[in-house]
């Protein structure tokens, strides 16, 4: 059982592994009030000097920084199951104070993703291949759902959309895994942000944060990256072109394409009592 948290991180990692950018650790000098330095970020968040001297964020961003990181490693696979993350050791990798790395962990146990063992940190939990079917059942009627609202309207500006499919082709080109997950977060996101409901798009993004992909390097792993990205394309031109059904099926087959290789995996994780059950036919 390792101790992730013994691995370096910086505020420049865990923006990379939530929106691909790098929002820069150095400080410019921001107007001062009384009795603090303030220290403006490009991104428009503040850091302060601490008692100490050091340059630190407001809890809130700094919160959400680490909330970001640590998603990004669990849902990519780098994290295993029964792996630790230690608040002291975070806290000191980021070099800030312990209160929001702790809120960042207990978010993730919320979504399940962590567990909370007092004492000894928390703990990345193993998935089940019942909860993953459930969480594809529900992908499945959300997201088309989203993506049919879209499609009946016309005039979007779809040129985001398209500059992110791009940003796919090219990771996959360069088998960068991590930055493909980072750019089909934001594709969907974008997609289903079109359909102007954000409760919809919530509840979908708690759904797919609750997912970890493992095998990444397998041969099957790479051949969907690859077919996902023609797919990508595709539905940009269903959404533009109106063809609801069209969207439909593209969309949920390839939700439901990846649906495999989650199964596939998670038996190698633990022993799971669903492990001999039949696989679901695609839909």
């Amino acid at each position: 059982m390792s101790r992730l948290a013994m691995r370096p991180v910086s505020f420049a990692d865990a923006n990379a592994g939530s929106i691909g950018g790098d929002m820069g650790y150095s400080c410019q000098t921001a107007p001062t009030v009384p009795g603090i330095l303030q220290i403006r970020l490009e991104e428009g968040a503040y850091r302060r000097r601490d008692a100490t001297g050091r340059c630190q964020m407001a809890d809130e961003n700094l919160r959400a920084k680490v909330f970001q990181q640590i998603r990004a490693e669990i849902i990519a696979g780098h994290a295993k199951p029964g792996d630790m993350y230690s608040v002291p050791s975070l806290a000191t990798s980021f070099q800030i104070s312990s209160t929001p790395v702790r809120e960042a962990l207990l978010e993730l146990v919320q979504l399940g993703l962590l567990e909370s063992h007092r004492n000894r940190g928390f703990r990345v939990t193993t998935p089940s291949i019942e909860e993953t079917r459930n969480i594809f059942d529900m992908r499945d009627v959300l997201e088309t759902y989203a993506a049919r609202t879209v499609a009946r309207m016309p005039g979007l500006d779809l040129s985001p959309l398209v500059a992110v499919a791009d940003e796919i082709a090219d990771s996959v080109a360069r088998r960068d895994f991590r930055n493909y997950l980072i750019a089909d977060r934001k594709y969907h996101h974008v997609l289903i942000a079109l359909a102007d409901n954000p409760i919809l798009t919530h509840t979908i993004f708690s759904l797919r944060d609750r997912m970890r992909f493992y095998g990444e390097n397998s041969a099957e792993g790479r051949e969907r990256q690859e077919a996902s990205v023609g797919e990508h394309y595709r539905i940009i031109e269903y959404v533009r072109a109106g063809d609801v059904g069209g969207v439909d099926e593209l969309l949920r087959s390839h939700i439901r394409a990846w649906e495999p290789l989650f199964e596939t995996a998670i038996p190698t994780l633990h022993h799971d009592p669903a492990a001999n059950a039949p696989k679901r036919p695609l839909r």
